[in-house]
């Protein structure tokens, strides 16, 4: 909001500079520059709970791998690859690239909802570091006995690594803004009068591209390929009044606007492409596999909403894969009702 003053009184030279001042310590009042009791200089704002990512894809995946499961269909050792930005398109400020980088993790998300047996190939600096420290018998199982005792140091097996027999790469290939876009611009006032409106509308489309191929450790051949495409709609909307009261100018507008998401798009894309590949490795007809409702494992499958897990140790009968999208699990231990504590130090 906008104001200006053609005429100003001498009562109003000194309100104005006043109310000011006053908005301005009002303001600086919310920050200290001692920290509190608590330790901290202001409270963060924001309550929002931690919720699952799901997209319109992900609750086949899920299904899709409780049918593999309760059908006793195996799924094949899969590894991630690199899934890269292709599009080179960056922001003009150049913070960064416009896409997310990390395509590659949204696909081992996507392959644990659906219960594939993953294998870790994006990541293996930690596994490669022990490994060396194993060969010069540096790192031990056991606990350390001390720096001058004897301890039994960790033995490298023949074999002991699980192999991939299929890995996933591909990338993102396009990215395409402003396909089609709509807009309207309206503007309104009597001739006589000091009262005009505005009124501005605007909806474009863009969309994101994917290409990914399945591909045999062994062999190198290209099993499976899959492409697809996703578009994004964009919305834009606004209001002003323009008026002159009491020898004062308002300008008064406000606006709205709302993109769906783009990395959003992205991790939808990802799910469908996993979905499809998986439902051929599984041998699964297709989506009437789930038309029928119901939880075939009867709550002890290991997918989610929001992934996947192998059970490290005998907890079949008591793990969590299908509470980990609860938006209120574990929230009430770290509230203002919780012990001290128990209470998160952020």
């Amino acid at each position: 909001m906008a104001a200006s003053f053609s005429r100003r009184s001498p009562l109003l030279r000194v309100k104005v500079p006043a109310l000011l001042t006053a908005c301005a310590m009002s303001v600086s009042a919310c920050v200290s520059p001692v920290a509190g009791p608590n330790g901290r200089y202001a409270e963060p704002i924001g309550d929002a709970p931690v919720t699952a990512n799901p997209t319109p894809y992900s609750q086949a995946l899920v299904c899709l791998g409780q049918y593999a499961r309760a059908n006793h269909r195996l799924s094949p050792r899969i590894a991630v690859g690199r899934i890269s930005d292709y599009t080179g398109k960056e922001e003009s400020d150049g913070s960064g690239r416009k896409l997310t980088q990390g395509a590659s993790l949204m696909a081992i998300s996507a392959l644990a909802k659906a219960g594939a047996n993953l294998v870790e190939r994006y990541d293996t600096s930690v596994s490669e570091l022990e490994l060396k420290y194993a060969n010069n018998k540096l790192i031990t199982d056991g606990v350390p006995a001390g720096p001058n005792a004897p301890t039994d140091y960790r033995k490298i097996m023949a074999g002991q690594v699980s192999g991939s027999d299929y890995y996933l790469v591909g990338g993102i290939t396009e990215l395409n803004f402003n396909i089609r876009s709509s807009g309207l611009d309206a503007q309104g006032g009597n001739l006589k009068s000091t009262k005009a409106g505005e009124l501005t509308g605007e909806l474009f489309v863009m969309n994101v591209g994917l290409d990914l191929r399945l591909v045999d450790t062994r062999t190198l051949q290209v099993v499976d390929v899959i492409s697809y495409q996703k578009q994004i709609i964009g919305r834009q909307v606004g209001i002003g009044l323009f008026d002159v009261m009491g020898g004062n100018v308002y300008n008064v507008s406000a606006g709205e606007g709302a993109l769906e998401p783009i990395q959003m798009a992205v991790r939808a894309v990802i799910e469908r492409a996993v979905l499809e590949m998986m439902a051929n490795l599984y041998g699964a007809p297709g989506p009437d596999i789930c038309l029928g409702g119901g939880d075939p494992l009867n709550g002890r499958g290991t997918t989610g909403l929001t992934g996947g897990y192998i059970p490290a140790y005998n907890n079949l009968d008591g793990n969590n894969a299908q509470t980990r999208q609860d938006i209120d699990r574990w929230k009430h231990l770290g509230g203002p009702d919780a012990p001290a504590d128990d209470r998160s130090r952020y």
